[in-house]
C-alpha cells in the first residue's frame, strides 16, 4: 500500500489500475468511481491499516473492454504495471505507470475510430495570432495551425474535432468569464496545464530536443511563431507524461498558415452536412462524406475527411488535384488497378506507430508486414496513371520499404498469434537455440506420451493417464479401484474425490526438460520479436511517408470513381469574382432518389448580378439549391469533380450558410438568438471573395422587424461586403431590392396549380414569386379540413385587406358576409373625419420607394393602434 501511494500521489488526476498478479486493483476513491461507472462490485479489504480501504478490480485479460469505457466517459486512467519478473523480484516487486489513456491519448483500437483521427490540442495566443497543435498519437501526425481570429480557433477546432484540449489555466479561466465555450469545446476534454509550460523559449528547446535538432528553423518554425511554438512545447512535455516510454513516432510537424485552406465555420459544416447529420446520430447516410467515400484503406478514410474539412484556396494546388482526378476518371484500367493494389493493405500508419512505440503484437506486425509486401503493385499501378498532377510528384517519392516487409516475413511465421506465448511467433530456422528448444520441447513430449503407454503395460491398468497443471506439473492419474494395482515406486501427489496422482521419477525427469525448454522458447521468442519490433520502428519515418502517398493515392482514386459512377464534371477553377453552374444537382439529395428525378438547375453569379432574392413556395426546393451551389463550391476546391454539367467558379476564401432554424437552449439563446448571432458572424467575416447562402433571415421576430432586418442585411451584404450571395425566402418584399440595388436579381422556384393541387417543379426561373402556397403544404402534411377550410377563408380575407375579429363578450357588433363569416373592411367610410385617412389621400405612392412605403405603414399602423 506504500508503494500504491507514492505511485498514487504522482496520478492525482487519473484512476489508476495497479496491476496485482491477473487482476488490475483500484483502491479508496478510484475503487469507488470504478464501481459506480464500470458497475464492478465494491469490496474492502485491510490493508495493514487502522481500516479497511475500499477494492475494485478487473482482469488482465479484459482490460481493453474497461478501459473503453472509463475512456468513452470522459476518465483518464494511469496504468501501473510490474516492471520486473516476480519471480526473480526480491520483497515487493517493482511497479511503474507505463501509460496513461486519455481521451485524445490512446493507442487501443478499441478507443479509435479507424476512418476519423483521434486529436489531442493545445491551444496558446501571442500576440495577433492562436497557435493550435494538434497531434494524433495513433498515427504519430502533428500539426501547427496559426489562426488570426477567435472566429479562425472555433472552425480549425471544428475541422480537427479534438478529443482532448489543453489549456492554460490562467487564460482558460479568462476565456471562460469572456464567453460561453465553443460546440467543439463543450464535446472534448478540457485539460487545465500551468501556464510556464507555454512559454515559447521553452517549447523551442522541446521541440528541438524532440527532434534532434539545433534549431527549429528547419521545422519551419519562424522567430515570430511564438503561438504555434507554444501550443506545441506544452502539448509535447503533456504527451511525456502520458508515454514515459517515449515518443519515437512522433513525426515532424506540418504548419498550417493563414490564406492557404478555407476555414470552414460550425455553421456552415452542420448546415451543409459535410461529415456529420444535421440532426446528429450515428446514420451517415445524408451526409457528402457518405457520398465521396469510396475509399478502400483506413488512411484513406481519413485523408477524405480532411479534406473535405480543409478545402484549399491555392488555385495551383487545385488544379494539380483535379488533373489527377481528371486522369483516373478517364482511365477505367488504371484506376481500378490503383484500387485493386490498395484493397488489401491495413492501416501501415496505425500498424507503423505501434510498432515504433513498442505497442505492436506479433499479429500486428505480420498485418504491417503482409500491408507492405503489397507496396510493389501499387507502384506499379500508381505509373499506370498518365498525369502530370499529384500522381507524378507521390512517385517521386515512393519508397517501397521492401527491406522492411522481408524482415517481417523472413522472421515472423505466416499467421502470428496475438500475443506472445499463444503460438510460435517466430518462424523456424531464424535462431538456431530457438530450433534446438523447440526440437527438445517436440522431443520431450513425444517421451511423456510413450510414458504413458508403457505405464499402462506395466501396471495393466488400461485407464491410467498422464496430465498436467500449473501446480503439480505432470502427474499419472489412477482411479481409485485401481489403487490395488499401483507400482511402489509411484509418489503419491494429490488426493481427489475418485482418484490419486502420482509421480515417478521418470516423468520428473523429463518435466524438467519439457517446462525448462517451454519457459526458454518463450523468453527467447520475446527477445527475437522485441528485436524484429524494433528495427521495424526504427523505421518509422519511411513507413509514415509510405502511408501518406498510400492514403493520397487511395483518395484520388475514390474521387475519380465518384465522378464516373456519378457523372461528375471537372470545374474550372478561376481568379475572378464568376461562378457559373450548369445544371447543377445537390450530391447527397440525388444520391436518395432515381438520378431521373432529380432537377438540375442553372445559377450564375457576376460582378454586376452577384446577389440572387429566391423565393418560392414551400418544399418547392430553396434550401436544397443553395446547398447544392455551396456543396459545388466546396468540392471544386477540395479537389474533386462536381455534380454539374459544367461550372466556372472563382476560388473563395470563404463559404457561409445560414440555413433552417435551431436554439442553443444550454446556453440561453433562442432560436431568433441563434440566427442573429450566424448572420452577425456573417456580416463581420464575409469579404468581396465571399460566397454567402442565406434561408429565411429574419423569420424569427415580429414581420416588421423581420421585414426590416432581411432588408439592412441584403443592402450590407450589396453595398459593403460585395460578395457572392444567394438569400432565400418568404418576404415577397425583398424583391423590390431588385429596383434599388444594381446588382440584384429575382429568381424564384416555380410551381403549376392543378385545380387544388399544386405541383412543386423544382425549377429554378427569373422573376419572384407572389404566394407561399403554405396552406397547400398543410394539405399535404395532414392538416384537418376544418382547419385547411378556415385558412383559405381568413387568406382570402387578408389578401382581400380585410382583417378578421371574432365577436366576444362586449365586442362591438360588425358586418358579417353572406357567409356568415364577421368581418370589418380595413378601409370602411369612418362616421366622422379620420386623420390617417387625410394623411393618406395626400400620398403620392408613385412618388415612394418601397422602405420610405414600409416606414410610412409601419407608422400608420402605429398610430391606429393608439
Amino acid at each position: 500500500m506504500q508503494q500504491y501511494r507514492e505511485i498514487k500521489s504522482q496520478h492525482q488526476d487519473a484512476i489508476l489500475l495497479f496491476r496485482m498478479g491477473d487482476f488490475y486493483e483500484m483502491f479508496y476513491d478510484d475503487a469507488e468511481t470504478a464501481s459506480r461507472v464500470l458497475g464492478l462490485t465494491l469490496t474492502a479489504r485491510n490493508n495493514g491499516g487502522a481500516a479497511d480501504v475500499p477494492l475494485a478490480g478487473v482482469p488482465v485479460k479484459a482490460l481493453t473492454e474497461y478501459l473503453r469505457r472509463l475512456v468513452q466517459r470522459g476518465y483518464r486512467v494511469a496504468i501501473c504495471e510490474q516492471v520486473e519478473d516476480p519471480r526473480l523480484a526480491v520483497g515487493i516487486v517493482r511497479r511503474a505507470v507505463v501509460e496513461t489513456v486519455t481521451p485524445g491519448a490512446a493507442f487501443s483500437d478499441d478507443l479509435l475510430d479507424g476512418t476519423r483521427n483521434n486529436f489531442l490540442c493545445a491551444l496558446h495566443r501571442a500576440g495577433t495570432l492562436t497557435g493550435i497543435a494538434a497531434a494524433d498519437l495513433s498515427t504519430g501526425e502533428l500539426r501547427l495551425i496559426l489562426a488570426a481570429s477567435p472566429a479562425d480557433v472555433d472552425s480549425a477546432l471544428a475541422r480537427i474535432a479534438p478529443s482532448e484540449v489543453l489549456v492554460s489555466r490562467a487564460a482558460n479561466e479568462t476565456h471562460r468569464a469572456a464567453r460561453a465555450p465553443s460546440a467543439r469545446e463543450e464535446s472534448a476534454l478540457i485539460t487545465e496545464r500551468d501556464a510556464w509550460e507555454f512559454d515559447p523559449s521553452l517549447a523551442r528547446d522541446e521541440l528541438a530536443k524532440q527532434f534532434k535538432l539545433q534549431s527549429i528553423e528547419g521545422l519551419g518554425i519562424g522567430a515570430d511563431d511564438d503561438a504555434a511554438a507554444g501550443a506545441a512545447g506544452a502539448l509535447l512535455r503533456y504527451l511525456r507524461e502520458l508515454q514515459p516510454g517515449g515518443l519515437p513516432h512522433l513525426a515532424r510537424p506540418t504548419i498550417e498558415r493563414p490564406g492557404t485552406t478555407m476555414p470552414l465555420d460550425e455553421m456552415t459544416r452542420r448546415n451543409l452536412e459535410l461529415v456529420e447529420p444535421l440532426q446528429g446520430g450515428d446514420d451517415q447516410s445524408g451526409t457528402l462524406l457518405a457520398v465521396l467515400d469510396r475509399t478502400v484503406t483506413a488512411m484513406g478514410a481519413r485523408l477524405l475527411r480532411q479534406w473535405i474539412l480543409t478545402p484549399l484556396t491555392v488555385r495551383a494546388q487545385i488544379d494539380s488535384r483535379l488533373s489527377t482526378v481528371s486522369a483516373m476518371a478517364k482511365d477505367a484500367l488504371a484506376r481500378a488497378a490503383v484500387r485493386d493494389a490498395l484493397d488489401g493493405v491495413r492501416d501501415v500508419e496505425r500498424l507503423a506507430s505501434k510498432a515504433a512505440a513498442g505497442r505492436a503484437t506479433p499479429r500486428e506486425l505480420g498485418a504491417l508486414g503482409a500491408s507492405l509486401s503489397r507496396l510493389p503493385a501499387v507502384e506499379d499501378a500508381a505509373r499506370r496513371v498518365r498525369s502530370a498532377g499529384v500522381v507524378a510528384d507521390l512517385l517521386t517519392r515512393w519508397d517501397g520499404c521492401a527491406d522492411v516487409s522481408a524482415d517481417i516475413a523472413r522472421t515472423m511465421v505466416d499467421r502470428p498469434p496475438a500475443a506472445l506465448g499463444d503460438e510460435a511467433s517466430i518462424r523456424d530456422g531464424v535462431d538456431v537455440e530457438l530450433d534446438e528448444l523447440r526440437a527438445i520441447q517436440k522431443g520431450g513430449k513425444d517421451l511423456i506420451a510413450d510414458i504413458q503407454t508403457k505405464e499402462r503395460a506395466r501396471t495393466g491398468i488400461a485407464s491410467l493417464k498422464v496430465g498436467f497443471n500449473k501446480v503439480f506439473g505432470y502427474f499419472i492419474e489412477i482411479t481409485n479401484s485401481n489403487k490395488h494395482l499401483v507400482p511402489t515406486d509411484y509418489q503419491r501427489r494429490q488426493t481427489l474425490a475418485g482418484a490419486e496422482r502420482y509421480v515417478t521419477p521418470e516423468l520428473k525427469e523429463y518435466e524438467e526438460r519439457v517446462l525448462g525448454a517451454s519457459e526458454r522458447i518463450e523468453a527467447r521468442e520475446r527477445l527475437l520479436f522485441e528485436s524484429t519490433r524494433a528495427r521495424v520502428g526504427a523505421t518509422i519515418a519511411r513507413l509514415q511517408c509510405a502511408a501518406g502517398i498510400i492514403a493520397q493515392l487511395d483518395v484520388l482514386a475514390a474521387l475519380a470513381e465518384v465522378a464516373e459512377r456519378e457523372g461528375y464534371a471537372r470545374p474550372e477553377l478561376t481568379d475572378d469574382f464568376a461562378l457559373e453552374i450548369i445544371a447543377g444537382r445537390h450530391p447527397v439529395v440525388e444520391r436518395m432518389m432515381p438520378r431521373e428525378k432529380f432537377i438540375p438547375n442553372d445559377v450564375t453569379l457576376t460582378d454586376d448580378a452577384r446577389m440572387i432574392i429566391l423565393t418560392g413556395p414551400n418544399m418547392a426546393g430553396k434550401s436544397t439549391i443553395l446547398r447544392q451551389v455551396g456543396l459545388i463550391q466546396l468540392l471544386a476546391q477540395m479537389g474533386s469533380f462536381v455534380p454539374a454539367a459544367r461550372a466556372r467558379l472563382g476560388v473563395c476564401d470563404r463559404v457561409f450558410t445560414r440555413v433552417g432554424a435551431s436554439d442553443n437552449l444550454a446556453r440561453g439563446q433562442s432560436t431568433f438568438m441563434v440566427e442573429m448571432s450566424e448572420t452577425s458572424a456573417i456580416l463581420h467575416t464575409a469579404s468581396r471573395r465571399s460566397l454567402v447562402l442565406l434561408d429565411e433571415i429574419g423569420r424569427g421576430t415580429s414581420t416588421y422587424d423581420g421585414v426590416s432586418i432581411a432588408w439592412a442585411v441584403s443592402e450590407y451584404l450589396h453595398d459593403a461586403i460585395k460578395c457572392k450571395t444567394m438569400f432565400a425566402t418568404h418576404y415577397h418584399e425583398l424583391t423590390q431590392l431588385s429596383e434599388e440595388l444594381v446588382s440584384v436579381r429575382n429568381y424564384n422556384v416555380g410551381v403549376r396549380e392543378v385545380g387544388d393541387d399544386v405541383l412543386f417543379l423544382h425549377r429554378l426561373q427569373p422573376g419572384g414569386a407572389d404566394r407561399s402556397y403554405g396552406i397547400e403544404v398543410g394539405r399535404i402534411a395532414g392538416l384537418p379540413k376544418g382547419v385547411l377550410r378556415r385558412a383559405r377563408e381568413l387568406l382570402a380575407l387578408l389578401e382581400g385587406g380585410q382583417l378578421v375579429k371574432r365577436a366576444g363578450a362586449g365586442a362591438t357588433p360588425v358586418r358579417s358576409d353572406s357567409s356568415g363569416v364577421e368581418q370589418l373592411p380595413l378601409f370602411s367610410a369612418p362616421a366622422v373625419p379620420d386623420p390617417i385617412r387625410a394623411e393618406l389621400s395626400s400620398v403620392d405612392v408613385n412618388l415612394l420607394t418601397p422602405l420610405e412605403a414600409m416606414t410610412l405603414l409601419a407608422a400608420l399602423v402605429e398610430r391606429a393602434r393608439g
